[in-house]
């Protein structure tokens, strides 16, 4: 039995579930930016890289990609602090591009609001967020979501990018983490 299964509860969105979605959302992103010559997508570390991979196998319209890492959260902590710090930012100059944020997750909305507002400064001709998983009942900043995965309930989830304490984002689904167990294995 893999060492996961002990801090599994349940699994909230297994695998074809996932894989079935991205790909409906590859193909609205598709049809949406059939005429953009400048699409980049910039990947939001660490948890976006699964959904990104993904992704992008659906997407038609040629693209760049790029990454940015920020943080609302501290090593470890399992509760936003609110204060976001950019750990990495895009190397791609973004002036007259459109700009497609690839999310894992929001769920109160400070992390995404900081990226949102530093990648708007540098004057894109649009830009959207895509996000895996909405967890819309955790918002505290208002963020306008263009491209939705899955609504998920306010639950701590982990696997397909989404870590627990900076493992597991290699399952192939998403899964609920049994915290009465987390604790004791603490």
């Amino acid at each position: 039995m893999p060492v996961y299964h002990k801090l599994l509860k349940e699994i909230l969105i297994d695998e074809t579930t996932l894989q079935t979605r991205i790909a409906a959302l590859g193909q609205q992103i598709s049809a949406d930016y059939a005429a953009s010559q400048k699409l980049l997508l910039v990947c939001i570390l660490k948890g976006g890289v699964m959904f990104l991979c993904d992704l992008m196998k659906h997407i038609d319209v040629p693209h760049k990609i790029d990454f940015m890492a920020a943080s609302s959260y501290g090593t470890g902590a399992r509760e936003t602090s609110g204060a976001v710090r950019l750990e990495m930012d895009v190397t791609t100059r973004i002036e007259g591009c459109d700009v497609l944020i690839v999310e894992d997750i929001i769920d109160s909305g400070y992390t995404l609001r900081f990226v949102m507002d530093t990648l708007l400064a540098r004057r894109p001709a649009s830009l959207r967020l895509c996000t895996l998983l909405n967890k819309a009942s955790r918002r505290e900043v208002a963020i306008e979501v263009d491209y939705v995965g899955f609504e998920i309930p306010n639950r701590f989830v982990f696997g397909y990018g989404l870590d627990l304490d900076e493992k597991y984002r290699n399952l192939p689904f998403i899964g609920v983490v049994d915290e009465g167990a987390l604790k004791r294995d603490e």
